[in-house]
C-alpha cells in the first residue's frame, strides 16, 4: 500500500484535496514520517505491524470515522489529547477560551485563582489552562463518567493536577464566592440544524455533548449562568463559546441574568462564538 493508494481509497469519502491531506496527516502523525519520507516510500518500507494498522485505519476512514478518533488523539493548545468516541474531538476555536482566561489572569494572582470547567469532555479546557497557569486551583465537571474517565487518563498523560467531579450542569445550586473564573463549551446545537451537519460529526461524535431542543437553545447557558451569578466571587468571570445562531441572544441573556459587562467576541473564523460576562462588583 502507498500513499497513493491510500489517498484515492479516501477519496470516495472526502473531497480530493481533503483525503490527500488527511492520508498525509494519518501517516506523519501515527509513524513520524515526514512527507518527504512518504513519497520517497515511507509507507512501503513499514513493518507488518505498521501496515496491518494502516490498512485498519484507512478503512475505519472510509466509513467517515473522524481521523482524530482512528489516531487516537486531537492536538488542543499545543497538547496531544487522548479521544475517543465518548467525548467531542477539541476544535481549533475552542482555544480563544483558554487563551483570554490565561491573559486576563496573568495580572493577578494565579496562586489564588479558581477556576471551573462545565462539560469538561476531553479535559481539553481545563487540563490546558492549568498547564499555562500552574498555580491555579483548576476543576472541571461533566455528567459523563465515560467523558471523566477520558479527561483524567489526559490530566494522567500530561502530569497536570486537575480536579474531576460527576455533575448535571442542568442541576447545579450556586455556591457563594467560590469561583473566579468559570467557562464552558456546553451543547448548543439545535435538532433542526441536524440536516446542515456533517455525517462523520453525525455518526460519531456523542449527541449528548452536541444537541439541544429546538425550543430552548439556551438551556444549558440559562443554568450555567443562573449556577455562576450565585457562585462566582466579585468581578469573577463567566466564558461560553456558542451556537453562533444565538451567540447575541446568549449574552443577552446573561446580562437579564444579572451578569456585568457581557460581550460577544468572534472566533478564528470571523463567526460569533463566544459570550463573556463578569459579576457585578
Amino acid at each position: 500500500m502507498t500513499y497513493d493508494d491510500i489517498w484515492r481509497r479516501l477519496a470516495g469519502a472526502y473531497d480530493q484535496r481533503e483525503a490527500r491531506a488527511v492520508a498525509r496527516m494519518l501517516i506523519e502523525e501515527k509513524f513520524g514520517l515526514s512527507f518527504a519520507d512518504i513519497i520517497c516510500g515511507g509507507v512501503e518500507a513499514l513493518s507488518d505491524a505498521g501496515t496491518q494498522w494502516l490498512e485498519a485505519a484507512v478503512e475505519r476512514l472510509e466509513q467517515g470515522e473522524p481521523i482524530q478518533y482512528v489516531l487516537g488523539w486531537a492536538w488542543f493548545c499545543g497538547l496531544r489529547f487522548g479521544v475517543k468516541p465518548g467525548v467531542l474531538i477539541p476544535r481549533p476555536e475552542t482555544e480563544w477560551l483558554v487563551d483570554t482566561v490565561c491573559a486576563d489572569s496573568s495580572a493577578q494572582n494565579a496562586r489564588k485563582l479558581r477556576v471551573l470547567d462545565i462539560g469538561t469532555g476531553s479535559g481539553c479546557i481545563a487540563l490546558s489552562i492549568k498547564q499555562r497557569l500552574p498555580e491555579a486551583y483548576v476543576e472541571a465537571w461533566d455528567i459523563s463518567p465515560e467523558a471523566l474517565a477520558i479527561a483524567a487518563d489526559n490530566a494522567r498523560s500530561l502530569d497536570l493536577d486537575v480536579a474531576f467531579r460527576q455533575q448535571d450542569a442542568l442541576n447545579l445550586t450556586p455556591e457563594s464566592d467560590v469561583w473566579d473564573v468559570i467557562v464552558s463549551n456546553p451543547p448548543y446545537i439545535c435538532q433542526r440544524e441536524r440536516a446542515d451537519m456533517s455525517p462523520n460529526v453525525l455518526n460519531h461524535e456523542p449527541s449528548t455533548a452536541l444537541f439541544v431542543p429546538d425550543t430552548d437553545p439556551l438551556l444549558f447557558y440559562r443554568a450555567i449562568t443562573r449556577y455562576a451569578v450565585g457562585s462566582l466571587r466579585s468581578g469573577g468571570r463567566l466564558l461560553f463559546e456558542c451556537n453562533t445562531l444565538y451567540a447575541a441572544d446568549t449574552a443577552r441573556m446573561m446580562s437579564d441574568e444579572g451578569m456585568n459587562a457581557t460581550e460577544v467576541h468572534d472566533d478564528c473564523f470571523d463567526k460569533p462564538r463566544f459570550a463573556v460576562g463578569e459579576k457585578k462588583e
